[in-house]
C-alpha cells in the first residue's frame, strides 16, 4: 500500500493537571509533567495524516482549532487564536480541501473543534474539509446529539448540525467502515465518553492506533490513572487493561494526541505487569507504515 504518515499539531492547550490525571495525587503526576502555578499543564492536540490509505488522504483527528471566540479561548487554555493545524498543513504542501477522510475519534471540541473555521466576529460557523467523509462513531454520534448534562459543555452543537447537512457523515458500528475498507480496524471504548473509536492503522510494515483519549499520552499507559473528565474511570482502567494487552501482544504502535513531547511509541511490560513506553518517537515526517 505504500502509506506514508504524519503528525501534525494543533492547538495546544493548559489544562489542570488534577483533572487530567483523575485521583492520582500531585506527588506523582508532576513526576511526569511540568506544571505551572495556577497547577496547569502543557496539553496537545495531535492529528495523524496518512497518505495511500486505501487511496486516499486521511486525516485522524483535528484538534480542537480556532473556533471559540476569545473569552471561551481562555477560558478553556487554548493557547494560539490561528488555526495551528491548517497551518501544518500548508508547511507540506496540503490545506483541508485535499483530504478525503477525516476520522474522529469522538466529538468532543478538543478533537473535533478543528473541523471549524477560525473564529470570526459576527460570523457563523463554518465547516472546513469540503471534499471529505466525516467518519465517526454512531453511539458517539448519539451522545453529542443527546449529552449528558455533566459533559454537555464538551460538546459543539453546531458542529453537529454542520456534519449533518454536510451529507458526508459515516457512522461506524463495526470493525470497519465503508470509506476505509480493511485497512482500518475500529476498536470501541465507553469509559472516557460513550461510544469512543479507536483507530487502528494496517500498515505493510507497522500498525499504529490512535489512542485518542483512553490513553491521552505516556504517563497515561499506567492502567490505575485516569482523567476527571473520564464518565467512568473503572471502565476505562479495565478497558486500557485489555486493549493494551492486546496492543503489546500484537507489536502494535502508540499514537497520542495529547502528549506535549511524544507522538509515537512502542509498548513494553515488566515482570511486574506495569507498563511503559519504548522507542519513544517526537514526531512523524512521510514515516513509513
Amino acid at each position: 500500500m505504500n502509506m506514508k504518515a504524519w503528525s501534525l499539531l494543533g492547538n495546544s492547550q493548559k489544562l489542570d493537571g488534577g483533572a487530567m490525571f483523575g485521583n492520582a495525587p500531585k506527588a506523582m503526576w508532576q513526576k511526569w509533567v511540568a506544571v505551572d502555578e495556577q497547577n496547569r499543564i502543557d496539553l496537545a492536540c495531535r492529528a495523524l495524516l496518512i497518505e495511500g490509505l486505501n487511496g486516499k488522504r486521511v486525516l485522524f483527528e483535528t484538534g480542537v482549532g480556532a473556533f471559540f471566540e476569545p473569552k471561551l479561548r481562555e477560558r478553556f487554555g487554548i493557547q494560539e487564536a490561528r488555526h495551528v493545524l491548517l497551518d501544518e498543513l500548508a508547511a507540506i504542501g496540503l490545506s483541508d480541501v485535499d483530504i478525503n477522510v477525516v476520522v474522529l475519534s469522538h466529538l468532543h471540541f478538543d478533537h473535533a473543534g478543528g473541523l471549524l473555521a477560525p473564529w470570526a466576529d459576527g460570523q457563523p460557523s463554518r465547516l472546513l474539509f469540503p471534499n471529505a467523509i466525516f467518519v465517526t462513531g454512531s453511539e458517539g454520534w448519539q451522545r453529542a446529539n443527546a449529552p449528558h448534562s455533566r459533559d454537555r459543555a464538551s460538546f459543539i452543537p453546531e458542529l453537529n448540525a454542520l456534519l449533518k447537512a454536510s451529507g458526508r457523515l459515516e457512522l461506524v458500528s463495526g470493525e470497519y467502515t465503508p470509506s476505509l475498507a480493511k485497512t482500518v480496524r475500529f476498536h470501541h471504548s465507553n469509559g472516557h465518553t460513550p461510544g469512543l473509536i479507536l483507530a487502528e492503522i494496517q500498515g505493510d510494515a507497522e500498525r499504529v492506533v490512535f489512542c485518542a483519549d483512553l490513553i491521552p499520552g505516556r504517563a497515561w499507559v499506567h492502567l490505575p490513572i485516569t482523567m476527571g473528565y473520564d464518565r467512568n474511570a473503572e471502565l476505562v482502567i479495565d478497558e486500557k487493561n485489555l486493549f493494551l494487552a492486546d496492543m503489546l501482544r500484537r507489536g502494535v504502535t502508540l499514537f497520542f494526541t495529547h502528549d506535549t513531547e511524544i507522538a509515537a511509541a512502542s509498548l513494553q511490560r515488566d515482570d511486574k505487569g506495569k507498563y511503559s513506553t519504548t522507542r519513544e518517537q517526537a514526531a512523524w515526517l512521510a514515516h513509513s507504515l
